[in-house]
């Protein structure tokens, strides 16, 4: 079983398409946690009154930021894995299961990221690049799920718009690191790179796809350019840009994301078509 922790900060109407999607895709028992960090919206509060009575839902007294409020829905999820979702995401078809079989693919996978329109090394159709958001988001995740059997490429580092945590590496090194990464930004790399140290591994998910709104592109780290949380994360792992630049440079999901981008227009020419 794996757990959905989605946190709230205002955004309204992000939040709304956020989880709409969400309770169109996820079955009754998978659980999810939504945890609203004390926005200052109403409109907030009344979303959440309208989601799934079955679903666990939280409001913090007061802002503890992206980090800690993340930690909180791990902790409340008890043992099993979780799946941390942004609240400008938009979920497809299929996309939870497509992230559970890459997990049982292989037993050493601490985190899954799937591709994205704006995910920095998981994004399609361009790599790196902040991609507008879809017309067809679905049409994204039918091209990935038909254009061919999923390679699960090894990264150097999941993307926390849309992140699966295995719950075994969460036990061995930890939760994200609060007093290092603040309120935000960085703290996935950082533990990305214990679980690495730790001897596990990182992965996309090529046949699952997630739209992606974003606030702002921070390239390919994740981080805020010059920011204290680079400095942090460089400090700990001065080969991490490296690895980062490496993967790049290599980029061995090209052939496959060719395949799904001819895909995705075939399949937009046979709409066309009707």
């Amino acid at each position: 079983m794996t757990a959905v922790i989605v946190p709230l900060f205002n955004a309204p109407r992000e939040a709304a398409r956020c989880l709409s999607a969400l309770a169109a895709t996820v079955s009754k028992r998978t659980p999810v946690v939504v945890i609203d960090d004390a926005s200052d919206d109403p409109a907030i509060e009344r979303l959440l009154e309208r989601q799934p009575d079955h679903w666990y839902r939280v409001r913090n007294e007061s802002n503890l930021g992206f980090v800690a409020t993340v930690n909180l829905g791990m902790a409340m999820t008890g043992d099993v894995d979780v799946v941390l979702l942004n609240a400008d995401t938009e979920v497809t078809s299929g996309w939870l299961e497509a992230i559970e079989r890459c997990a049982d693919h292989d037993r050493t996978i601490a985190s899954i990221t799937p591709l994205t329109n704006n995910g920095e090394i998981a994004s399609i159709p361009e790599f790196c690049r902040a991609n507008p958001w879809p017309e067809d988001a679905g049409r994204w995740a039918r091209a990935c799920r038909e254009s061919g059997s999923p390679v699960y490429p090894e990264v150097p580092t999941g993307v926390g718009f849309c992140m699966y945590l295995r719950r075994a590496c969460l036990d061995e090194i930890g939760e994200f690191d609060e007093q290092a990464f603040g309120r935000g930004y960085g703290e996935e790399n950082d533990w990305c790179m214990r679980a690495i140290h730790a001897g596990w591994r990182h992965v996309l998910c090529d046949d699952a796809f997630v739209a992606h709104q974003g606030g702002a592109s921070f390239g390919p780290l994740g981080l805020a350019p010059g920011g204290q949380a680079m400095e942090t994360l460089l400090k700990r792992y001065p080969d991490y840009m490296e690895r980062v630049s490496t993967f790049i440079e290599a980029d061995p999901m090209s052939e496959r994301r060719e395949q799904i981008v001819r895909h995705y227009e075939a399949l937009g020419a046979e709409v066309g078509d009707r």
